[in-house]
């Protein structure tokens, strides 16, 4: 489980001084009236990532969090060390969970949050495949005593597609026996959810992968899924729909956390801009990439588990020519839990972070400067594919925490929109190999710049310009 570090105790007086009791927040549309805890204090919340994700995709969250107030050690992103799914949720798979596997590893980390804090519940919020485990966790794990509030962003409630005879042992089947059983009415209404937990999801009007009518993104192009973008509905649930976000952005966008925040609270956050504190202490884990057994030359099966003995340095650059301005800012190699810092800097100076291991590309991590403290930076090593071994230098603009969608984002990389992005906000990265050297090389994403440095791919080196937003 990655834990934020403590706020100072002046910083949590004032949070509780400035929560009072919150009125009834009334919620339009749903089957029953729901309120607000009395918050006396600010309840923990625990944060669950999705299909092949991890805990790091919440750092904006939590920013936004704390910059409204909320206590650091009251904000928990937790790490599920394998994150995908299985194919067939009754068949064991190497390096994939299942569903129970999932709930049962959110029932561990909740109930070390409860130790930890002392707190008799949590706010549970949950992007994509996350919500599936918040959701069976609430009623098959025990979770309707210990949660107050469950919140999920794109979660395919009612499956990524609903076809009979198709795939139905998938937990994203929306007519296979997980879904089914997790949605059977839980009253005469027929509602999908039922309290006492308060239940939201957030949706996208039109631009979730995941909630699509045609099976594009599921392989099956030009075959009706079944599934509408109101798929991550719940009959019962306060259900919010933000126009033109993505499948991530349901929950990492700055909309998602006001919506979020509101829910919880009843009222407003008073920013949703991050606000910047005078010196930011970094911290996360050095991760890898495992061997998918179906198909092993991949080298693309994601993992949360230690990279033990992952060599790690960190410099400050510049943030127009990508160069290093000093020597190494920390310089290390991580032990059996992956994890690496403190490491201390000022809010807004870009950093390159530098991993190296056996059987891996030496990876290369560019990062606009961080505005706040954080110990769920999260860094994993690459390998390099083999079409791109001939290459001149190999690098990636990725975003973690969104996707592309040149329709509605503005984006440069290398001083060119960025080639083989599809319409619909499908892909999270795009890849150039430039020539010329070594030389400065920019990517840009609806404001944010990150600015890096081509290093040689002969050297089995690759570059990630990673944008924060």
């Amino acid at each position: 489980m990655s834990k934020t570090a403590p706020f100072a105790a002046l910083q949590r007086r004032a949070l509780l001084a400035t929560f009072t009791t919150a009125a009834a927040l009334a919620l339009a549309g749903c089957a029953a009236p729901r309120t607000t805890p009395a918050l006396a204090d600010a309840p923990p919340i625990v944060f669950v990532h999705g299909n092949g994700d991890t805990a790091a995709l919440w750092q904006t969250t939590l920013w936004r969090f704390e910059s409204n107030g909320w206590p650091r050690e009251r904000l928990y992103a937790i790490d599920v060390p394998y994150p995908l799914a299985r194919d067939d949720d009754a068949k064991p798979q190497p390096g994939r969970t299942s569903a129970a596997e999932h709930m049962a590893h959110l029932e561990a980390e909740v109930d070390k949050v409860l130790k930890a804090t002392g707190a008799k519940q949590v706010v549970l919020v949950g992007n994509s495949r996350g919500g599936n485990a918040i959701r069976n966790y609430i009623y098959n794990g025990g979770g309707s005593a210990t949660v107050s509030h469950a919140v999920l962003g794109g979660t395919p409630n009612h499956g990524v597609w609903a076809i009979p005879g198709f795939r139905e042992g998938n937990e994203f089947s929306g007519t296979g026996p997980f879904l089914t059983a997790l949605n059977a009415p839980k009253n005469a209404a027929g509602d999908e959810v039922s309290g006492p937990v308060q239940w939201m999801t957030i949706r996208s009007d039109h631009n979730d992968k995941f909630a699509q009518p045609d099976g594009l993104w599921i392989g099956q192009k030009g075959k009706p899924t079944n599934v509408t973008a109101a798929g991550p509905e719940l009959q019962g649930a306060l259900n919010t729909v933000i126009a033109g976000i993505d499948h991530r952005e349901t929950s990492y966008s700055s909309a998602a956390f006001e919506a979020t925040y509101r829910f919880i609270t009843g009222r407003a956050p008073q920013t949703t801009p991050i606000v910047a504190e005078k010196t930011v202490l970094l911290g996360g884990k050095v991760t890898g990439l495992g061997v998918d057994p179906l198909d092993p030359k991949s080298g693309n099966f994601s993992n949360n588990l230690p990279l033990a003995g992952a060599q790690l340095e960190v410099y400050a650059t510049h943030p127009a020519t990508g160069t290093r301005t000093g020597s190494a800012l920390l310089r290390t190699v991580v032990g059996a839990d992956g994890r690496w810092g403190p490491l201390t800097t000022q809010p807004g100076v870009p950093l390159e972070f530098v991993v190296s291991a056996p059987g891996y590309a030496t990876t290369h991590i560019y990062r606009s400067g961080f505005p706040r403290s954080s110990q769920i930076i999260h860094l994993r090593a690459e390998r390099m594919a083999d079409a791109d071994k001939g290459a001149a230098s190999v690098v990636t603009l990725t975003r973690p925490r969104g996707y592309l969608d040149p329709a509605r984002d503005r984006m440069l990389l290398d001083g060119a929109a960025p080639a083989g992005v599809p319409a619909g906000a499908g892909v999270a990265s795009a890849k150039v190999k430039p020539t010329g050297g070594v030389r400065s090389i920019v990517a840009e994403f609806n404001g944010e710049k990150v600015t890096g440095q081509t290093w040689p791919a002969a050297e089995g080196r690759v570059v990630m310009l990673e944008i924060s937003q």
